[in-house]
């Protein structure tokens, strides 16, 4: 599934800290998408997360892999 995310460095301190846990988005094709905010740690700069990304499950909607794409 594909998504766009924009967090905001100050958003993305509250999954930092512990406040929330889980990224809650909607991919390209409308589906609901849940994450665990530790997922998004390689793409944190200094102006929060932003792009957009390819997120893949197993069959069992284990996570597999989180990729950012051009």
């Amino acid at each position: 599934m594909i998504f766009n995310l924009s967090i905001s460095p100050e958003q993305y301190l509250r999954y930092y800290r512990g406040a929330v846990q889980t990224v809650v988005t909607r991919a390209e094709d409308g589906r609901t998408l849940r994450f665990p905010a530790e997922q998004l740690r390689p793409f944190v700069d200094h102006s929060g997360v932003h792009g957009r990304f390819r997120i893949e499950f197993d069959n069992n909607n284990k996570l597999i892999n989180l990729t950012r794409v051009a």
